[in-house]
């Protein structure tokens, strides 16, 4: 059986290193862990430590023998920006595209997003969300961490995002094909936005046509917006690692 990963908050320091908060608690209190147990370590950012359980107090778990295994890059590859939409679908989005392998998330306030975040509400919805994500992070053995960015509008989206190759799915018939692009284009970094459950306003899409975003189509089929995010984040991890 694999070993259970936890997040380290700080980095090990000769062979020792310590689990704090909720990590800690999970590990004590839920796994109930007791000390000579192999555990694995992850910072999030593609390092990954083996490690033994040492001694365990009300808060802290402090943990011994901790040796690197592993150092993946930590670079971000591939981008999803998702409109907001129903809890329910939106924590499926982060949880499975997490496990898919997507390097990073924008949450866009939409004009047709059913659902708004009000300001007071924003750090736990933030905290829920990346707690989804970590999960997920566990779940699947992945070593990085993927980065989670608070709802924001079109335009303040559009001004802050790296470069690389920028796609737009559309429901339009008479757009190249999602295929056809990836196949044709040489890229390292890719974005991909994903519409609200309503729909693109217009202007929406002429702003970001102007923006560098390629229209791109998955067929004549309607996909939902939960199913159109793991659809295309599974397409572009394919087509990332293809040789």
């Amino acid at each position: 059986m694999s070993s259970r990963r936890f997040l380290l908050l700080e980095p090990p320091s000769n062979g020792r290193a310590t689990l704090r908060g909720s990590e800690a608690h999970h590990l004590r209190n839920v796994l109930r862990a007791e000390p000579g147990r192999a555990v694995e370590l992850i910072d999030g950012s593609g390092r990954i430590w083996q490690a033994v359980v040492g001694q365990c107090s009300a808060a802290v778990v402090e943990l011994t023998e901790v040796e690197l295994l592993e150092t993946a890059s930590a670079a971000p590859h591939l981008g999803l920006i998702q409109s907001l939409c129903k809890a329910d679908k939106l924590e499926w989005i982060l949880e499975k595209c997490t496990e898919l392998g997507i390097d990073e998330i924008y949450l866009l306030e939409a004009a047709r997003s059913v659902v708004r975040v009000p300001k007071e509400r924003l750090e736990a919805k933030m905290e829920r969300w990346q707690r989804i994500i970590l999960g997920a992070v566990k779940q699947s053995r992945r070593g990085t961490l993927p980065m989670l960015y608070p709802p924001s509008s079109l335009q303040v989206l559009c001004r802050n995002l790296a470069p690389g190759l920028k796609l737009l799915l559309s429901e339009s018939k008479d757009v190249p094909s999602l295929k056809s692009i990836l196949r044709s284009s040489t890229w390292t970094h890719a974005i991909i936005c994903i519409g609200p459950e309503g729909g693109w306003t217009g202007q929406e899409h002429q702003e970001l046509v102007q923006s560098g975003f390629q229209p791109a189509s998955l067929g004549p089929q309607i996909l939902r917006t939960e199913t159109a995010a793991l659809v295309v984040t599974a397409l572009l991890k394919y087509e990332q690692e293809e040789p």
